[in-house]
């Protein structure tokens, strides 16, 4: 008896308190700080921005920008390798070049744009990150070299491997008592 009137005058007290303030961590983002991290690609193309670039332009970025760590033709060195892949997915020892590997070329570009190059990811605009995603599929043999990437045409780039992902939609696993079963983990 006495405990629940313990618990009962504890509870009046926290009614009556004053709220507590939430802690002042940081400071606000402006909106247009944020912008610069709002650089979502989706598989199908949403979220590409504007801005063209080609495989002879690509190239030349990617001997300035990525051959000291991919190899001069983007076979690997200290990094791995990009193209020229010959061993499938299926094979003991397969290669994950991105024409073998990458299921969306629209991936490429997110990654590379989010990523890439080492020592300052994110500093490449549109127009060279395009080209270099151009040079990559045109040595893989995925694009003609001639081609010329902008939004509209890097989504419609079929990959080789687009099939072979298994999409999965995240599900909350079932309860223990659920008769679908006992929860995996």
């Amino acid at each position: 008896m006495r405990e629940a009137a313990l618990i009962a005058a504890m509870l009046a007290g926290c009614a009556n308190a004053p709220p507590v303030p939430a802690p002042r961590l940081g400071t606000p983002v402006a909106e247009a700080a944020a912008a610069r991290f709002d650089l979502d690609v989706f598989p199908d193309g949403r979220g590409l921005p504007s801005g063209r670039g080609n495989a002879t332009q690509g190239a030349a970025l990617f001997a300035s920008q990525c051959a000291a760590c991919h190899g001069a033709r983007g076979r690997g060195a200290s990094a791995e390798e990009l193209v020229g892949g010959s061993e499938p997915l299926t094979s003991a020892y397969p290669d994950k070049t991105i024409g073998l590997y990458w299921p969306h070329a629209t991936t490429l570009f997110d990654f590379i744009r989010r990523s890439k190059p080492m020592a300052a990811p994110g500093s490449l605009n549109a127009d060279a990150v395009y080209a270099l995603v151009a040079w990559l599929l045109a040595s893989d043999g995925v694009i003609a070299a001639d081609a010329e990437l902008d939004a509209a045409s890097l989504a419609a780039v079929r990959m080789p491997n687009r099939a072979g992902f298994i999409g999965i939609d995240a599900q909350p696993s079932p309860k223990k008592d659920d008769p679908a079963g006992p929860s995996r983990r």
